[in-house]
This record gives structure tokens, sequence and C-alpha cells, in this order.
């Protein structure tokens, strides 16, 4: 599986860690920055990952900042894009099997690099079950997508 990891200057730090665990799971890791603490916009960097995404360069996304609801909320802007803040690894494994959830939010003033690694773990080794409620309420998810796409601008 390919997965890209992106980060704004408050998740620098801990970008390393979800690099190392990524390859180590016998991924692929694509690191689409940020590349140092230098301050930047976390939007930057969820754009990103959600470009690689709906381009097919890469299956899964892995996004880090403070808090991690930044990167999540940016993420989830994009169309297709359906990204969590797991800081414990029951969320972390039960939104991909439930939610079919693309892309990890993680929060670096959150979580140490040990939870780190057991968020990202239980993350890329869960799989969507496919089961008939979860599609169904996936597919009303998709729908939202598109509520207000009609609207003028206000």
């Amino acid at each position: 599986m390919k997965v890209a990891v992106a980060c704004d200057h408050g998740g620098f730090r801990l970008k390393e860690t979800v690099l190392e665990v990524v390859r180590k799971s016998g991924h692929e890791a694509i690191d689409l920055g940020t590349h140092s603490t230098d301050p930047v916009d976390y939007p930057d960097y969820a754009e990103k990952v959600g470009l690689a995404l709906q381009h097919g360069e890469v299956d899964r996304g892995i996004l880090i900042c403070g808090s991690g609801v930044g990167a999540a909320v940016a993420a989830n802007k994009m169309r297709g894009i359906r990204a969590g803040v797991c800081h414990d690894t029951y969320s972390a494994h039960q939104s991909v099997e439930h939610d079919d959830v693309n892309v990890l939010a993680l929060g670096a003033r959150i979580i140490g690099p040990e939870l780190t690694v057991e968020l990202v773990q239980a993350f890329l080794g869960a799989s969507f079950t496919g089961e008939e409620r979860h599609i169904r309420r996936l597919s009303k998810v998709s729908n939202l997508e598109r509520c207000g796409s009609d609207l003028e601008d206000v």
C-alpha cells in the first residue's frame, strides 16, 4: 500500500516516527512535507494528501498537526476524502472498518511516539468490512458532499 504522509510545523517532529512505522509495516511511505519546523499552514498539507488520494497516487494518507483537528477538517472538505482524528487504537482501526476512512489525522501535541506507533499500525492493518449497513451509510455521506453545491455564492 502507498501511504502519503504530511504535516504542518506542529507535526514535523512526529512525522519521522510515522514514516518509519509505515515503512516497517511493509508499506511505501510518500513524504509530502513539511520538511522543517518553520511555520506553515496545515490546509496546504491536507490538500497535498487529498490530491494524492483523489488522483490515485496513494491508497491512504496520514496527516499530523498540533491537535489533528485542523488537518482533518481541511482534508474532509475535499471530495472523496474521509479523515478521522484518532488518538486511540479502537478508533484507528474501526474508522477504516466501518467508515472507510482513508486519512488518519494525528495530534502531535496530544500523543507521543509510542502511541503513534500503535495508531499507525492499527490504521494500516484495518480493512473496510464492506457490510451492507456501512455501504448504505457511506452512500449517505457521499450525498452530503453534494449538498449545497448548487447554491450560489453568498
